[in-house]
């Protein structure tokens, strides 16, 4: 898999051009801002007040978009910053200021005393184009619309008792998984003591596409080799368009940094925004067909007892009155956006907490060891590994810990921007001030963390053992924390879980090198902190011939 679409290879190298030429577009906004500033009285005592230092290498207009580029990853970038400007310091994205947060002081009163102050979303490019105009929830602004959409994800997507009511889906996917592997190694190899080489990363990412997707609207598509790669069918096109969305979600765009959102149509010199707006059509064209079908369905059935088998049924059941506007928001594009939401959040995310996982444990032989050791103790080699039996193996649950300390499924916070004035860490926070916590810093942050760098798992089951994914302490929040923390946390940590253990439970696994050279760990750039290099994995079957067969 490319890390980048291939129509994005090369745009990063047309940063100065852009700018000058966007220079001359805004110039004129320049000099009325400016001469309004001069006119405002009120503005003489907001000058006076400390603000957050400023990094060094802004320029004029664009500011510091030009250090956020190439190929670096944002959240390196912004690292690197804070090691010489300290854990609060600003930048200028254009016409915005941003303020960046990497300590965990900071960023409790960013996400608990003063939560509500940044819990709007500022209107982006990425929720306009791709997000069904903010009808995304997650992108939405702080408000009614969000509020509702919230509680219904919270309360009837994403309860306890519906995801318990989904168990089934998730165990027959990754039993699948574990299937076609088998049948993979039989099929290349009769010696089952023999190793075959598999593509583990494309293989997670449709395990967990097909999970949700059969959990949105009853769909499954087929994981052979031929169908993992074919674009051209419902699924593939789908997962192209959601990993391209994935990446353009994570970029900053040049339109973003201009004042008025009306001009972003006219600036796009990067190709970002006509990349949104086609592939949020390829998504748009799937969503409305499956949303056609599941609506055809219930007239078909009209009068009679209908199950609602999936999340579109749920929706449509909510917003029954196909004239209805949610604030505003047509109610197909309500679902559509709300399925959308949840296949960008709930499919890559997981595929590559699953891939980090794996690269760790292959670099670490005898973390992987003691893991199956303890599958072995808890579940035996006589039956496979079952949700319920994840209390039990808390070594496995240190491991899936440390892996989201060391890679986030967002190394970065989704950006939230100031309601009103406020304070941080001292500093004066004008409104429409935008934030970035920096949780990748946050996690490996030495006064917490001893040896920040290294996979220790055992550190779980020691100093830190009563941390948890929930976000109430802030030295740990994978998922982030406060009103815009991730809805489907415990939804991805079921999917982790089950498949790590069914994995290392049924395999045993290592590098592809004969030398037993380490996996490459470099990271690759997007909003969900991707595995630069796709994970190829050598496996053989642990268990009996017989349990596979059962399957």
């Amino acid at each position: 898999m490319d890390l980048l679409p291939p129509s994005y290879s090369v745009v990063e190298s047309k940063w100065a051009l852009s700018y000058v030429l966007v220079a001359i577009i805004v110039s004129s906004v320049l000099f009325i801002e400016k001469q309004r500033r001069r006119s405002s009285s009120d503005n003489d005592d907001e000058l006076k007040k400390e603000k957050a230092p400023e990094a060094k290498g802004g320029l004029p207009l664009i500011g510091h978009l030009h250090l956020l580029g190439g190929p670096v990853p944002v959240f390196r970038t912004l690292s690197s910053m804070a090691e010489s400007h300290g854990p609060i310091f600003s930048l200028r994205l254009g016409f915005h200021t941003t303020l960046i947060v990497s300590s965990r002081e900071l960023a409790r009163e960013c996400l608990t005393t003063i939560d509500k102050v940044f819990a709007s979303r500022p209107n982006i490019a990425a929720g306009r184009y791709m997000g069904y105009n903010n009808a995304f929830f997650a992108l939405a602004p702080y408000g009614e619309y969000w509020r509702e959409m919230r509680k219904i994800a919270t309360l009837e997507l994403l309860s306890s008792h519906r995801l318990q009511q989904l168990k089934h889906v998730r165990d027959s996917e990754i039993l699948c998984l574990v299937k076609d592997l088998f049948s993979t190694h039989r099929h290349k190899l009769r010696n089952l003591s023999d190793m075959v080489e598999v593509p583990m990363s494309q293989l997670l990412e449709h395990l967990t596409f097909n999970i949700i997707v059969r959990i949105i609207a009853g769909k499954r598509f087929s994981g052979d080799e031929k169908d993992l790669s074919d674009e051209e069918n419902e699924g593939g096109i789908l997962k192209r368009a959601v990993r391209e969305a994935t990446y353009l979600s994570g970029v900053f765009v040049e339109a973003d940094g201009l004042p008025l959102t009306s001009m972003s149509k006219w600036v796009d010199f990067q190709g970002h925004v006509r990349a949104m707006k086609k592939t949020a059509m390829d998504i748009d064209s799937v969503l409305h067909e499956w949303l056609h079908q599941h609506l055809l369905k219930r007239t078909n059935h009209a009068g009679e007892d209908f199950s609602e088998t999936d999340f579109m049924d749920i929706l449509i059941s909510t917003f029954s009155d196909p004239d209805e506007r949610i604030c505003g928001h047509p109610r197909d594009v309500v679902i559509k956006a709300t399925a959308l939401t949840l296949i960008l959040t709930g499919t890559g995310s997981t595929a590559i907490t699953l891939t980090w996982a794996l690269s760790l444990l292959l670099n670490h032989p005898r973390v992987l060891k003691k893991a199956q050791d303890e599958l072995d103790s808890n579940v035996g080699t006589h039956k496979w590994v079952q949700e319920s039996d994840m209390k039990q193996l808390q070594y496995l649950q240190a491991i899936i810990k440390e892996t989201l300390r060391l890679y986030p499924p967002a190394p970065l916070t989704g950006i939230r921007e100031a309601m009103e004035d406020c304070f941080v860490g001292g500093y004066y926070v004008p409104k429409g001030t935008r934030l970035l916590i920096n949780i990748w810093k946050l996690h490996r942050d030495p006064q917490v963390w001893t040896n920040p760098d290294e996979f220790v798992p055992e550190r779980f089951m020691e100093d830190h053992k009563d941390l948890d994914f929930k976000g109430q302490n802030i030295e740990y929040i994978p998922f982030s924390s406060g009103r815009r923390s991730c809805p489907a946390a415990n939804f991805g940590i079921q999917v982790v879980s089950l498949t790590l253990a069914r994995l290392l439970q049924g395999f045993d696994l290592s590098t592809t090198t004969k030398d037993g050279v380490a996996v490459e760990m470099s990271e690759g750039l997007g909003v969900a902190l991707p595995k630069l290099n796709p994970l190829r994995v050598m496996i053989k079957p642990r268990l009996s011939f017989e349990l596979y067969q059962q399957l």
